[in-house]
């Protein structure tokens, strides 16, 4: 086609604010009753509406450092896409559309949200593109985003695409239990990885906010493979349901202990550290069980870790913890870690140790959250020489303040 054909043929494509309405309305009335395998082609012909080619939904793997490709009918399936270097990984990470022109046209990228959690890459080709345009296409990402996330639990599909490696079974039974690896609002943001990632077995979080009150749990039960993916379930289930309860930490910790103890015995415990964060106030309480203190980092600099009295980990039955607190200030990050992280070392070589951590946590400059933990985390793998042989958990909270009732109301 040539320069001239396209040309006309972009001016007969009706891209208005009405036609934008009715296409977004389509995908809405049919995503109820839509079979999985069917959301690739009912996108592709949408986005081919606008004037889109060579559609591709490109999904995050397990291990945060690829985008793959989602086989589909009439989608472009090519060989995976690295986050760190690519401009669909620089639409992934930055949450931002980007574009790159080519011969035949524009090709875009498009981050797919659920919420604020990033779930991979709407990538296609349009002749031009103008503001209206990008006004639409945000929007319709938006929308594929919850189609691929609510029809996952539908299917395997989804899961099957970001693998890239088999995954244990005791790594199956943890991803199944997180929530999403981020959340962002206008007063709190937090992010979660977890490596090995097809090997996980003992180490999980978890966390809700609960109106201005921010639930975080970050556990690593002992043992190995499906013995301690056994335990964490029990242990991650013990805590929604004493966090659902809403009651104090001190509580939450003995009802976990008691749990896990009655179940398993003495025997088998789980270390783990529990906060609250007032996200009104930046009031925050934490109760650690057997981890190493969080750091607390202001200014991209690491200014304290939060030590706190001993509180045996969960299970061993009867301890009563001690609550501790800290004010913090707008911008303050609060970094939760495993001892898998500091505690690895090379044979007959040095642990990682936390002094080198805190050198990385200070020369690592993630504008978001979620790219500050995955940087984090693979530039300490690197470190390790991709030595890994315990379960190794990063979760990083950052508290902004202010409110979110401007979200709330509607101006037209």
């Amino acid at each position: 086609m040539e320069a001239g054909e396209r040309q006309s043929s972009k001016i007969m494509v009706d891209r208005s604010e009405g036609f934008g309405e009715r296409l977004l309305g389509v995908l809405l009335d049919r995503a109820h009753e839509m079979p999985p395998q069917l959301i690739a082609p009912l996108v592709a012909e949408e986005i081919g509406r606008i004037g889109g080619r060579d559609v591709a939904i490109l999904l995050q793997d397990y291990e945060q450092l690829m985008l793959t490709p989602l086989p589909g009918r009439r989608l472009t399936v090519g060989e995976p896409d690295p986050i760190d270097d690519s401009p669909a990984g620089t639409a992934f990470l930055r949450t931002m559309i980007v574009e790159q022109r080519q011969a035949d046209g524009i090709r875009m990228f498009l981050p797919l949200l659920d919420g604020s959690d990033q779930v991979g890459v709407l990538a296609f080709t349009l002749d031009t593109v103008d503001d209206d345009d990008r006004r639409l296409l945000r929007r319709l990402a938006g929308l594929v985003a919850e189609l691929v996330v609510t029809k996952s639990n539908y299917t395997d599909q989804f899961f099957q695409a970001r693998r890239l490696e088999p995954m244990s079974v005791a790594a199956e039974i943890q991803w199944s239990l997180l929530p999403p690896l981020t959340m962002i609002t206008p007063q709190v943001a937090v992010a979660g990885i977890l490596e090995p990632a097809y090997n996980i077995a003992g180490d999980s979080f978890d966390y809700a906010l609960n109106d201005n009150i921010l639930h975080v749990a970050i556990m690593d039960a002992m043992g190995h493979d499906l013995d301690a993916a056994v335990l964490a379930t029990v242990a991650i289930g013990a805590y929604r349901h004493a966090r659902r309860a809403d009651i104090g930490l001190a509580e939450l910790y003995m009802f976990m202990d008691a749990a896990i103890n009655g179940q398993f015995g003495p025997d088998h415990f789980v270390t783990a550290q529990m906060m609250r964060l007032d996200i009104s106030t930046g009031h925050l309480q934490w109760v650690n069980a057997g981890h190493p203190a969080a750091l607390l980092i202001r200014d991209h600099r690491v200014i304290q870790a939060l030590e706190s009295p001993g509180t045996l980990p969960v299970g061993f039955g009867g301890d009563i913890p001690q609550v501790s607190e800290k004010m913090l200030w707008r911008g303050d990050r609060v970094l939760f870690f495993t001892d898998g992280l500091v505690e690895e070392h090379e044979t007959g070589g040095e642990q990682f140790g936390e002094e080198r951590l805190i050198n990385f946590v200070e020369n690592t400059r993630g504008n978001s959250v979620q790219e500050m933990v995955r940087s984090l985390s693979h530039a300490l793998m690197r470190e390790r020489r991709g030595i890994t042989t315990d379960d190794a958990t990063l979760f990083l909270v950052e508290w902004r303040g202010g409110t979110a009732d401007h979200l709330a109301s509607i101006d037209i």
